[in-house]
């Protein structure tokens, strides 16, 4: 995964395609039909002069929250697409940009991760977003996979 060439090859990576679909499934009155790809991904991309320009400290705004929330939720889709199990994202944000994420499967925590600066939240690259997708979905398949005790299909 770390030998990707280009943003091209980034769109074709099962996550990438997962948060494409989250955002497509967002637009109900077709006011995106005509965008491609990676301009729905755009505002995932932020580059290290973006960033530097960008405050230490800030209160993320609803569209950042809103796009947080997609990754995640791409992320338990594919999971769910790739197993059969269901991971459930759940967020508990503070409004100054700092909290945690946590994906549920069954009875198994599969994604625990604190968030902070989320104002700041992005990729430097397409690629970048999709190997820290991908990393992040094989690393709750291998979860499941070592508890499987712990995960049933019934909830």
């Amino acid at each position: 995964m770390s030998g990707l060439a280009g943003s091209g090859a980034a769109l074709e990576v099962p996550f990438v395609q997962e948060l494409i679909k989250q955002w497509r499934a967002q637009d109900a009155h077709g006011r995106w039909d005509g965008k491609k790809d990676e301009e729905l991904l755009a505002p995932y991309i932020i580059t290290r002069e973006q960033r530097r320009q960008m405050p230490i400290i800030g209160d993320p705004d609803q569209d950042m929250l809103w796009r947080l929330e997609l990754f995640y939720n791409a992320v338990g889709l594919a999971i769910e697409r790739r197993t059969g199990i269901v991971a459930t994202p759940m967020m508990k944000m503070h409004h100054e940009g700092f909290g945690r994420i946590v994906l549920i499967a069954g009875r198994l925590i599969v994604v625990n991760k604190h968030l902070r600066d989320v104002h700041r939240f992005g990729f430097e690259s397409m690629d970048k977003l999709a190997i820290e997708g991908e990393k992040l979905v094989g690393e709750s398949i291998s979860m499941i996979h070592a508890y499987p005790d712990v995960v049933s299909h019934e909830g």
